[in-house]
């Protein structure tokens, strides 16, 4: 039988194997639409979050303003993205998804759908729950303070 630290080093080690798969996997996709995974994070972002300042996008996606503005300044030369006055405050500009990225989205969410699909079709629906919950607490440690 093997001890609890053998058991969490192989899962994750088995996490590393995942990610190792899953995220060339996702650069592939991207790279056919013509993005990166920062570019597509922002979309990400502001799909999920709904139109954003510069400011906003920079503290999300922990990174520097300017990092931001080439982002942005990309995404809105494919017309993913555009700049649009803030409603409330004069002084700011959001960020939003133009329709064209809108459909980006959609068709992420078609192909994610169908890939879950694929990898989880004969996993009961505990197990699924499980996975969840045990990647959301992997997150949040992962998100958390160093002590």
């Amino acid at each position: 039988m093997k001890s609890l630290h053998n058991l969490q080093e192989d899962a994750l080690t088995r996490l590393f194997a995942v990610g190792a798969v899953l995220g060339p996997a996702m650069e592939e996709g991207l790279a056919e639409q013509g993005l990166t995974s920062a570019r597509a994070e922002v979309i990400w972002r502001l799909h999920h979050g709904g139109p954003m300042t510069q400011r906003q996008l920079s503290d999300a996606l922990q990174c520097t303003p300017r990092n931001v503005t080439g982002l942005v300044d990309a995404l809105e030369d494919s017309d993913l993205v555009e700049r649009r006055p803030h409603p409330a405050d004069r002084r700011a500009i959001h960020v939003t998804l133009t329709k064209q990225g809108e459909a980006a989205t959609a068709d992420w969410t078609a192909r994610s759908r169908q890939l879950a699909r694929r990898i989880f079709s004969d996993v009961h629906r505990e197990d699924l729950e499980t996975l969840i919950t045990t990647i959301d607490v992997i997150l949040e440690r992962l998100d958390a303070p160093k002590p």
